[in-house]
């Protein structure tokens, strides 16, 4: 290869390069470039045969095999690789798993994530792999869809602040950094608005509807510099995400200004066809895709061939994959790629990937991700005291680390999860802290799997997940588990989901706990010893009475590889409780959605048989303490739309033990042009209040932030009166008014 080409002299600036070697390239390199292949096919077929600018779920075996076999093509373009490292370096062995995002998103702590990703991109960074597909910015509002523990959650601002943390760590101090990682915002846009749940169908959305709430989060990241957007699965008013030039173009790019790489998911392009039936063909939805903005298309091996037909038959005019492997080659100079293809590293690995730093991190993100949400005194336990540990989740690794993890089942080079030994289950962590005082049973079980019944696999040739269903009570263990709850001064019973009932295909027509969970906890109920709930799983459940009338209920959700240690610290007292959660918890599933910015006059405030008052409320979250609020007090009250609100609230501590207390602020437009939402989360401050002492804080909040989007689509601040609402949680607030003025 001749080192005098202009493509190879790291000392040009990248679009002269880009423009040097996308003139050399044939069609074929060019539509390989756009391919993005799952590896764990025929890695030689998928990099020399279909010219693959792009792989993923590639084996730690592969990756040196797979930049090998892209340095001996033509021209030597370098593979980018990806993998879903959601929440940790999700299938390396060995490597930091933290709680899920919907688990960090209860810390509300932007800060911490920000770290979390940091740590990810270091681990992962030095396994060869440039990308994740992270964060997740879809807005969780219908529980039973399977992707809720994904999501940081139900409100747009919030998620918008989250994500754009995440963004921070994974892309560190630039594309340059050798310890810098492609951050993904997905799934654009309005993946999560599905019809009854159900992933990936028909989403009930509205161009206005999308820019009121589904599009902020989007918007946040764009202007952090975030690197690529994934398109969702669904389509929008019969329109494929895949396809809709209006979202990817007129939006993201000329809105927005994005100048990244958009990614399809999995096959997107072929379910124009077998699935969605927009496309007679490969070629015609090759060409609607070009034509649409994409520039990667994953999983679809069909496109090398589809688009050059659309090519030869006229359809797909070639300058618009010129454009998109303008982008993708982009992206590979700014990574420096083509200098080093930043492959596997086994100095760096033995260096970071689970070091006692992030080890240590990953504890304190576990304690932060823990939501207190009901005691009645007996948190946190005084010492001496004789623990059952009880319930399926109580010492399941797989419950803990959640979906997207080990042996989640996306890859095939873990069957058996991540080393067992890394993992603290709640039963490991109460034994750490008591081992000579606790008794474990499990109690119950949960689902087990059987094969689907419409078969094996699906049209595309991907196999068909097993189908979930409930196991049956067992007698034997559930007295096993009455006894050990007689005879303890307490009974921590650990209950929840699975991961057969979590992920992408895996939504769930109920919210009730499955299995003999129910049976359990009325049980041990009945034993009259005092019963803490915890709940492992990947979203909030509906809880019989036996759990909403226990002692203490603690949600967890997927704390990760130290969340067992966590939860045992928690219970003990050996931490204060500080999460609050970022998702409403329905008292019956069909309440839903029951998210707390609901447009006023939507669903009114009852069904005839049941209220629509959730059991637990968005922001919702116990101390071992009590703040109260008091003191509300603006400094202006009449304010221009340039503006600034500026406000302060006293805090008091009522009891003995801290608190870092998150003080949440909201805003409600009391007369509006169109219907909008009851109240909106705008900001937010954390701060530590010490025992029996008052501090005042002070708030501020642009005017511009109190904006609705109009009948036409237009976001405004409207003049007008308003209300501030500040305090712990979207139901207990206290209020000021103010005054936009013209």
């Amino acid at each position: 290869m001749p080192a005098d080409d202009p493509y190879r002299d790291p000392t040009l600036p990248v679009e002269e390069r880009v423009t040097d070697l996308l003139g050399r390239m044939t069609l074929p390199e060019k539509v390989g470039q756009m391919l993005q292949l799952d590896s764990r096919g025929d890695l030689k077929e998928i990099v020399t045969g279909k010219l693959a600018g792009s792989i993923l779920h590639t084996s730690p075996q592969k990756l040196l095999e797979a930049i090998d076999l892209a340095a001996g093509t033509r021209l030597g373009i370098p593979l980018l690789t990806a993998e879903d490292c959601i929440h940790g370096h999700s299938f390396w062995p060995g490597a930091t798993i933290f709680p899920t995002q919907l688990a960090m998103a209860a810390s509300w702590d932007a800060d911490l994530i920000e770290r979390v990703a940091r740590t990810t991109a270091v681990e992962v960074s030095a396994t060869g792999v440039h990308w994740t597909f992270s964060p997740v910015l879809c807005i969780a509002r219908d529980l039973r869809w399977g992707r809720v523990d994904e999501t940081f959650g139900e409100d747009p601002y919030l998620i918008g602040e989250l994500g754009a943390a995440m963004v921070r760590g994974y892309q560190g101090g630039g594309l340059t950094d050798p310890t810098a990682i492609l951050a993904t915002a997905k799934h654009f846009a309005g993946y999560s608005e599905t019809q009854g749940g159900r992933d990936a169908s028909e989403a009930d959305l509205t161009p206005r509807k999308l820019r009121a709430w589904f599009l902020p989060p989007f918007e946040r990241v764009a202007r952090e510099g975030v690197a690529t957007f994934m398109l969702g699965y669904q389509s929008m008013d019969g329109v494929p995400i895949t396809t809709n030039r209006w979202l990817l173009n007129d939006v993201l790019k000329q809105e927005w200004g994005f100048t990244g790489t958009l990614v399809t998911d999995w096959d997107n392009v072929g379910r124009m066809v077998w699935e969605q039936q927009v496309c007679a063909d490969l070629a015609e939805a090759a060409a609607a895709a070009v034509r649409a903005g994409n520039d990667l298309v994953m999983t679809t091996p069909g496109f090398f061939e589809g688009a050059q037909e659309a090519v030869a038959n006229g359809t797909l005019d070639e300058a618009g994959i010129d454009e998109a492997v303008r982008r993708i080659l982009r992206l590979k100079f700014r990574l420096g790629l083509f200098e080093n293809p930043r492959g596997p590293d086994a100095d760096r690995q033995a260096a970071v990937i689970g070091r006692p730093e992030h080890t240590q991190l990953n504890l304190e993100t576990a304690r932060r991700s823990l939501v207190l949400l009901r005691n009645d005194g007996v948190l946190p336990l005084p010492a001496g005291k004789r623990i059952a540990v009880l319930g399926p989740n109580a010492d399941d690794v797989s419950a803990q680390l959640g979906d997207w993890a080990g042996d989640s089942g996306q890859v095939d080079w873990l069957p058996d999860g991540h080393p067992r030994e890394l993992t603290e289950t709640v039963l490991d962590g109460f034994r750490f802290f008591k081992k000579d005082e606790i008794t474990y049973a499990r109690g119950a079980r949960i689902v087990e799997l059987v094969p689907d019944p419409d078969g094996t696999h699906f049209p595309d040739g991907q196999p068909r997940p097993p189908v979930a269903q409930g196991v049956p009570i067992d007698e034997a263990e559930l007295a096993e588990a009455v006894a050990a709850a007689t005879a303890a001064d307490v009974a921590v019973v650990v209950v929840g989901d699975t991961v057969a009932l979590t992920g992408e295909s895996k939504s769930t027509a109920t919210l009730e706990l499955q299995g003999g969970q129910v049976a359990l906890l009325e049980a041990v109920a009945a034993t009259g010893t005092p019963m803490v709930v915890v709940q492992v799983g990947s979203k909030p459940l509906v809880l019989p009475p036996a759990a909403v009338e226990a002692a203490a209920l603690i949600q967890a959700f997927n704390p990760g590889m130290r969340g067992g240690r966590a939860i045992a610290e928690l219970v003990l007292g050996a931490i204060e409780p500080t999460g609050r959660l970022p998702i409403t918890v329905p008292r019956h599933v069909g309440q839903q959605p029951v998210y707390y910015n609901q447009i006023r006059g939507q669903h009114g405030r009852r069904y005839a048989d049941l209220s629509q008052e959730p059991q637990f409320v968005f922001g919702e979250g116990l101390s071992y303490t009590t703040v109260e609020y008091s003191d509300l007090v603006l400094a202006q009250t009449d304010l221009p739309p340039d503006g600034t609100i500026r406000a302060q609230v006293t805090l008091t501590n009522t009891g003995d033990r801290p608190a870092l207390e998150t003080v949440q602020v909201y805003v409600t437009d009391l007369v509006t042009s169109v219907t909008w939402a009851e109240r909106e989360l705008k900001t937010y401050r954390q701060v530590q209040v010490l025992p029996k002492a008052s501090i005042t804080v002070d708030l501020e909040l642009p005017v511009a932030a109190c904006t609705l989007v109009t009948a036409d689509g237009r976001r405004v601040v409207e003049p007008g009166a308003f209300e501030l609402q500040v305090g712990p949680n979207s139901r207990d607030r206290i209020v000021a008014r103010f005054t936009v003025t013209n």
